[in-house]
């Protein structure tokens, strides 16, 4: 009886981990299935690991600490993988033992012969009895060097997909600040005589936001991976990339709409269905979180003085703030989540691009302002060219 039980245990071991890390690592679509060892164990990691660094103060080493979980969590998955199946093998090795003490072997015994064979080190001390064992064990050692190279494989696919959508969010740096901002967004392509640009750059988003939804549901755990930079992040160019879109939707005329309306259909997909993964709820929408009414009217004040042509009433005001609660709640929900800051709809007055930093980034800040305004005759610089001034790092 103790061996049916320790037999069928054992089985249904390796049909977990084994169907687990085939719709983890081969299976190149969502799993709608609840019921995942994989699901459970980043759900449970990464409360622990967010709940140890909500007790660090905000700042770069909370965000280093976040950083590590992305990778080593990766890393302690295929562990626990591996020793599952390694443990799984084991047991049914040790029910196949044939009947009497000639031969017998502990469980213990049976498990490090099971950890041999997996890794294929052939020390030949434990060897199995039986017909069946033997069977057993040249599927196990077929197992392990399958396992081994599909990890092998598996890890730059991974590191190819992180690193296709860091270079969008980095990219945004110049275009857009860090955090990156619909406001500066706006501006500096507006200063820079760069609107019908804009087009484009918002064509390229609706690309990247297809391809982060496509490989985002293959493979979730990208969401735990953090961006290089403590004020970048996916979310964050995801969220000022959607302001952008609606502003245009509501008040620039000067700006075709079909372009923002793909793109930020797009976007609102990928915030949809990042939720739906992570079982996230929408927080509650109060329309000034993150742009209250004096906030508001300074970004108004900041496209006119730009040179765009806002047209947005208290009627549009109303409409923005409809618009954004199609999708502000989904974010501050993945935020809140992630540990990921939402930018706002304008940069702060002290905020600084990391292209401004290091060998005389103040200097050449200024130098690049110069040179790219074409404003003529009154030689003064716009309110909106704040945004684009170098910080004091």
């Amino acid at each position: 009886m103790t061996r049916l039980l320790v037999g069928l245990l054992a089985t249904v071991l390796l049909a977990i981990v084994l169907q687990d890390a085939f719709e983890v690592m081969l299976l190149p679509r969502r799993v709608y299935r609840q019921v995942r060892l994989m699901r459970y164990y980043f759900f449970g990691g990464w409360a622990i690991w967010s709940a140890l660094a909500r007790q660090l103060s905000a700042g770069s080493r909370r965000e280093h600490f976040l950083s590590l979980f992305g990778a080593l969590s990766m890393v302690m998955l295929f562990a626990l993988w591996a020793g599952a199946l390694i443990v799984g093998f084991g047991m049914l090795e040790w029910v196949l033992q044939p009947p009497g003490s000639h031969g017998h072997s502990a469980l213990s015994e049976q498990i490090y012969m099971s950890g041999v064979t997996f890794f294929t080190l052939g020390y030949g001390d434990v060897v199995p009895h039986s017909a069946a064992g033997r069977v057993l064990s040249v599927v196990e050692a077929g197992s392990g060097i399958g396992f081994i190279a599909v990890v092998i494989g598996y890890l730059p696919v991974l590191y190819q997909l992180f690193s296709r959508r860091e270079a969008h969010v980095i990219q945004l740096d110049g275009r857009a600040g860090s955090p990156p901002t619909a406001g500066t967004m706006l501006t500096r392509h507006a200063e820079g005589r760069g609107l019908d640009k804009l087009d484009d750059l918002l064509r390229e988003w609706e690309v990247w936001a297809s391809e982060l939804l496509e490989s985002h549901l293959s493979y979730p755990m990208l969401v735990y991976y953090r961006s290089q930079h403590d004020n970048q992040s996916w979310l964050a160019a995801l969220t000022a990339v959607m302001d952008t879109c609606a502003l245009i939707l509501v008040g620039l005329d000067e700006m075709p709409p079909l372009q923002a309306r793909m793109t930020f259909i797009m976007a609102r997909q990928v915030v949809v269905e990042m939720a739906r993964t992570l079982n996230l709820a929408p927080m509650p929408f109060q329309g000034v979180d993150r742009l209250p009414p004096e906030d508001y009217a300074r970004l108004e004040t900041l496209l006119l003085s730009s040179g765009l042509r806002w047209t947005s009433d208290a009627q549009g005001a109303g409409t923005l703030v409809a618009l954004r609660a199609t999708y502000e709640p989904l974010l501050a929900g993945l935020g809140a989540a992630l540990l990921l800051p939402l930018p706002g709809f304008m940069a702060a007055d002290d905020a600084a691009d990391h292209w401004q930093e290091g060998h005389r980034g103040v200097a050449v800040g200024r130098l690049i302002d110069q040179l790219s305004d074409r404003t003529e005759g009154t030689g003064k610089t716009s309110r909106a060219r704040r945004h684009w001034r170098p910080g004091s790092r």
